[in-house]
């Protein structure tokens, strides 16, 4: 019986020998090395471009003379027109230079002091300007701060019907978002402070200053 025994305990140990050698001998796999993740190239703002804008100005004018002053009076109107700029980028950091002129239907009127025998109007019919933008780049969202020169014309009238226009430099200020579309394609959103000073025009001092929202499509080069 013990011989049984002996003999069934070396066949249990030699069948396992077999096993872990065969496990031994079985090839092992090669790692693999992950596949290396896309990494689209990052937007670069450098060049030059061309475009549209439209938007709407709201704002306030007042007519004063020795006689009096009509106080302060809302203006506000559409406008629509061009840009052409170039952006120069600098790690995030983008410069640029901005010019734009546009068509302006920013006006109002009042009858109020001087102007109370009939209504006297102040009106914008275009306007122009030349800024300088810093800008920091996420990518292709860029925001930006904006400043320069501001030209337009203005024109007054008086409640006795006479009316003189005169081209009046002023500055410009603001800030916006600029974002990258598909291909050359980019989109702004901004708003602009403008201020033309005061002019004298049928027979009073006006001043004219205006708030302006608007979006623009721009292609680059």
């Amino acid at each position: 019986m013990k011989r049984v025994v002996l003999a069934g305990a070396l066949a249990v140990i030699s069948m396992m020998g077999a096993a872990h050698a065969a496990d031994m001998q079985r090839p092992q796999a090669m790692p693999t090395k992950a596949a290396p993740m896309y990494m689209a190239p990052v937007y670069n703002w450098t060049g030059m471009y061309a475009g549209i804008n439209a938007g709407y100005g709201w704002g306030s004018s007042n007519r004063t003379n020795a006689f009096g002053s009509t106080g302060s009076f809302d203006v506000d109107g559409g406008v629509v027109g061009g840009t052409l700029g170039y952006n120069w980028q600098a790690g995030q950091t983008v410069f640029g230079l901005e010019g734009d002129v546009a068509w302006s239907g920013i006006k109002g009127s009042s009858s109020a002091g001087i102007c109370a025998v009939g209504s006297c109007e102040t009106r914008n019919n275009w306007l122009g300007t030349v800024r300088g933008r810093i800008g920091y780049a996420f990518d292709r969202v860029m925001p930006f701060v904006t400043g320069g020169l501001a030209v337009g014309d203005i024109k007054a009238t008086s409640a006795l019907g006479l009316n003189e226009s005169e081209t009046k430099a002023g500055w410009t200020l603001g800030g916006g978002a600029e974002f990258a579309l598909t291909g050359p394609w980019t989109a702004k959103a901004e708003y602009l402070y403008v201020d033309l000073g005061t002019n004298t025009l049928a027979g009073a001092d006006t001043k004219f200053h205006t708030n302006i929202v608007r979006g623009g499509l721009n292609y680059r080069f």
